[in-house]
């Protein structure tokens, strides 16, 4: 058994959910042209959240089979602190209960991928 299964598979099923959904349903069309467009990244804002939904769904296929975990760690914690930067702290700590929309989910995740990334038994490339 691979290590830190239970962590990988978690990441993978938060990463799937947060890609495929908002795929399916159009929210990332809406992200990226009602929301990034408007915060000053326009015309980029509709490709840089496609980006962002790729990269999470790659991701979590990519830590499943365990392959390229660093890089992939690296690329989602940076799209995390942007997300904390540009959506959540203004809402401060609590995403549900004290507040909502805040930093907590991503300070989590944030803590998760680091966790793979200094475990020095999984590589950064193939198995």
């Amino acid at each position: 058994m691979k290590n830190n299964f239970y962590l990988c598979a978690a990441l993978s099923v938060i990463l799937l959910m947060h890609s495929v959904v908002s795929i399916f349903s159009g929210d990332v069309n809406n992200f990226g042209r009602l929301y990034l467009d408007t915060i000053g990244f326009s015309p980029f804002g509709l490709y840089l959240a496609w980006a962002v939904k790729l990269i999470h769904l790659f991701s979590a296929l990519l830590i499943w089979s365990d392959r390229y975990v660093k890089p992939v760690s690296i690329c989602n914690m940076f799209i995390l602190m942007l997300g904390i930067y540009f959506i959540h702290w203004q809402n401060g700590w609590y995403v549900v209960g004290g507040g909502t929309n805040g930093i907590e989910f991503n300070i989590l995740l944030i803590c998760c991928f680091l966790q793979l990334i200094f475990n020095g038994k999984r590589g950064s490339g193939s198995s």
